[in-house]
C-alpha cells in the first residue's frame, strides 16, 4: 500500500501548531491547580521544609543553650565565693582572753604582795637612804635595828620570788589547756578571719608567758639585789664599827665585869 497524502486544509479547519498545544496544556494545568487549591483542605496541604534554615535555627538554639549554661556557671561561682567570703568573715568560737587575764592578774597580785622593799622607786630611795644607808652618822642603836631591817627585807625577798616562781609554775597547766585548745581551733578554722584570730590568741597566750617570765626574773633580780645591798650595808657598818673601835681616846677601854654576885 503506498502512503495516503495530506489532505490540504480547507477554509473552516484549524491548524494545531506547537505552540498553540503548550498553550492549551499551560492553561489546562493552571486551571486544575486552581481547582485543587479550592478543593483540598489547609491541613491536608504539603509542608515545604527549607534544611538551611532548619540548620540555622538549630545552631541558633545551641548557641542560646551554651549561653544559659555560662549564665548558671557563672551564678555558681558567685555563690560560692559570697560562701567563701561568708567563711572567711566567720569569727572564732573560742576566746582564751579571760583565762589569759586570769593568769596575768594572778601573777601581777603576787608581785604586788612584795614585802617591805617593793618595786616602787620613792621605796627603794627611802630604804638605800635610811636602812641601807652610810653607818657613819648612826648610833649603835640605829646599825642594829638597820641591820636587822635588811636581813628581814632579805628574807623578805627571797620568799616573795620563791612565791612568784610558784604562782608562774602554777600557769604552765592552764597555760598548757589553753594551747592545745587554741591549736585546735587553728586546725579547724573555716575561714582567713578564724586563722587569724586563732593565731592572734597564741600570740597572746605567748605574751602571758612572757610576762611569767619577767615576773620571775624581776623578783629573782630583786632578791639577788637586796642580798647584795645587805651585803654592802653589813660591810660598810663593820667597817665602821672597827673605826669606832680603834679610834684614839674613844677605843677600847678594859673595865672590870662582875660575872657572879657575891
Amino acid at each position: 500500500m503506498g502512503r495516503r497524502p495530506h489532505p490540504h486544509p480547507g477554509p473552516g479547519d484549524k491548524i494545531v501548531t506547537r505552540r498553540t498545544l503548550r498553550h492549551a496544556l499551560t492553561t489546562g494545568a493552571a486551571a486544575l491547580a486552581l481547582a485543587l487549591g479550592a478543593t483540598v483542605p489547609a491541613n491536608a496541604q504539603l509542608i515545604v521544609k527549607d534544611p538551611t534554615n532548619y540548620a540555622q535555627n538549630v545552631l541558633q538554639a545551641a548557641r542560646s543553650l551554651d549561653q544559659i549554661n555560662n549564665q548558671i556557671r557563672s551564678l555558681t561561682n558567685e555563690a560560692q565565693m559570697l560562701v567563701n567570703q561568708a567563711r572567711n568573715l566567720a569569727s572564732l568560737p573560742y576566746s582564751s582572753l579571760q583565762q589569759l587575764q586570769q593568769s596575768v592578774r594572778r601573777t601581777q597580785d603576787l608581785l604586788g604582795q612584795a614585802q617591805r622593799v617593793a618595786y616602787d622607786v620613792r621605796d627603794i630611795d627611802r630604804a638605800f637612804t635610811t636602812t641601807y644607808g652610810a653607818a657613819g652618822g648612826q648610833t649603835n642603836e640605829a646599825m642594829v635595828r638597820n641591820a636587822q631591817q635588811r636581813w628581814a627585807t632579805s628574807v623578805g625577798a627571797l620568799q616573795d620570788a620563791l612565791r612568784v616562781q610558784a604562782g608562774v609554775v602554777g600557769n604552765i597547766e592552764t597555760n598548757r589547756a589553753e594551747m592545745q585548745a587554741l591549736i585546735g581551733s587553728s586546725q579547724s578554722a573555716t575561714g582567713a578571719l578564724q586563722a587569724a584570730q586563732a593565731g592572734n590568741q597564741l600570740l597572746a597566750l605567748q605574751a602571758q608567758q612572757l610576762a611569767d617570765l619577767t615576773a620571775v626574773v624581776a623578783a629573782q633580780g630583786r632578791a639577788q639585789a637586796l642580798e647584795a645591798a645587805q651585803r654592802a650595808a653589813a660591810s660598810d657598818q663593820a667597817r665602821e664599827r672597827f673605826r669606832r673601835f680603834i679610834a684614839p681616846g674613844r677605843g677600847y677601854q678594859p673595865t672590870d665585869v662582875e660575872i657572879f654576885r657575891r
